[in-house]
Order: C-alpha cells, then structure tokens, then sequence
C-alpha cells in the first residue's frame, strides 16, 4: 500500500501482527479448543449465505490472514480461492495449519496484477479499516475493475452505528476508517458498484449456548430499535447494531 513515511508504522504492526496483541490472532493447530473450529461456525454461515453459487467460481481473499475463510471455502467445495495477506506471520501461521492457496504480498499490488474481470468474488474481510480515505478510493476502482460482471465483493468492516464501536474501531492500531451502512452504501454506488446489501453480524446458533446468544441478542436488537424510535420518531428496522457489519457489493451484469 502507501509507501509514505507517515505510514511506516504499518511495517511494525504488521510484522509482529499476529503476536504482539493481548492474544495471537492465529490459532497453533485445527483443535476445536483452540478457537479455529468455533470461528468457522460464522464463516461457514457467511460462505452459506453470501458466496457465489457457482463452486467454479473463481475467489480472491485481500488480507486473508492466517485463511480461515479460504479453508472455510475449500471444505464447502470452492477449488479456485486464493488467500493473499501482508503479514509474514499470518502466512506462516496459514501454513502450519495446512490452509493452501495463502501467499505473502501487498493487496495492491495482487490487485494491479489481477487482469480485469477475471474475479467472480473479491472477500476483504477486516481490511478496508486499515486504509486511508485516498487509498481506499484507489482500491475500491481496482476491485471494481478485476471483478466479473455481476461479480461480488464481500466487506467486512467495524460497524459505526453500533453503541459498542470503539470496541473494534480502536482494538487495533493500524485501524484507520470506521463505517456505517450509509458510507459504506455512499462510496460503492458512487464507485460504480450496481448494488449494495448490509447486514449485522449476529450470533450464529450452532448449540444451546448460541441459540440463547441469538436470542438475547433479539431482545437487545429491539431495545436499541426502541430507543432510536424515542430519539429519532422512526422505527428503522434496517439498523445495525452489531460491532461489526457485513456487506455485499455487486457489479453490473452483462446484459445492463
């Protein structure tokens, strides 16, 4: 990305990404206790849900860390994923945990070797908060250019209409951005994009602990939905309350 001394930060955090936090972002092995196999309840859900129908589909993952959705992606049966993540030692991590597909290198600079169209899906998760607003307009026209008619780019982003934001907006350092369903919206119907779908990250029931979690979120969701009905005179069923927000963006087809 920016190669400006300002940013030089980016080289420290990202060199000791997955290390230098309260907790390692990647887990040693594929044992259930370590947390892999709990997070791929979620992804599986997303894969389910928001990837293309066809399993040809040809899938980039930008900053696919140590590539659980790309593992995700290959146990539901998509072959053409490729995983690409700055971090030395996400990729390592990706590595000893057998996830293939997964290469170093800067997103944009995969992205500018990427010929255009040739993309059916691009999968940014957790990684557009990490751009400027100059280098997010940058990236934003080049996923746009490598994606396929009527192809998808899947976001991932902290979610600035939650009460609990900062939670995620200020967990890391290298965070730059924050958005909403409406800025997200904004800058990807003007960047070209035909549609624009967003959704909360709610809680996944996959046993009795999750299904009660999904449950109480409901109860939570609706004193929210309440208290935005008192302030503001609307009830806006479309609002996101969770810490994060999950959004599809979808090119023209052909025929448009």
């Amino acid at each position: 990305m920016s190669t400006d001394n300002t940013f030089n930060y980016r080289a420290r955090i990202y060199e000791n990404y997955v290390n230098a936090g309260l907790n390692p972002l990647a887990p040693h092995g594929l044992d259930p206790l370590e947390g892999f196999q709990a997070r791929l309840y979620t992804l599986r859900a997303m894969v389910r849900r928001l990837a293309p129908p066809d399993k040809q589909s040809s899938i980039l993952d930008l900053g696919c860390g140590h590539g659980a959705i790309v593992y995700a992606l290959r146990q539901a049966g998509y072959q053409h994923v490729r995983g690409i993540d700055v971090s030395p030692e996400q990729v390592e991590a990706a590595r000893r945990l057998g996830v293939p597909g997964v290469v170093q290198g800067d997103i944009m600079e995969a992205l500018a070797a990427t010929a255009c169209g040739s993309s059916d899906c691009v999968i940014t998760y957790d990684v557009i908060e990490h751009l400027t607003k100059s280098e997010l307009i940058d990236f934003v026209d080049e996923v746009h250019r490598v994606l396929s008619p009527g192809g998808r780019w899947i976001i991932h982003v902290p979610n600035g209409e939650s009460p609990f934001f900062g939670r995620i907006r200020y967990s890391d350092f290298s965070h730059e951005l924050t958005f909403t369903r409406f800025s997200l919206t904004q800058l990807l119907k003007a960047s070209g994009f035909a549609t624009v779908d967003c959704f909360e990250d709610r809680p996944v029931a996959h046993g009795v602990k999750s299904a009660v979690r999904a449950v109480l979120w409901g109860f939570l969701r609706l004193g929210w939905l309440c208290y935005i009905a008192i302030e503001c005179g609307v009830f806006d069923r479309g609002a996101i309350f969770s810490q994060n927000l999950t959004a599809v963006a979808t090119t023209n087809s052909d025929n448009e």
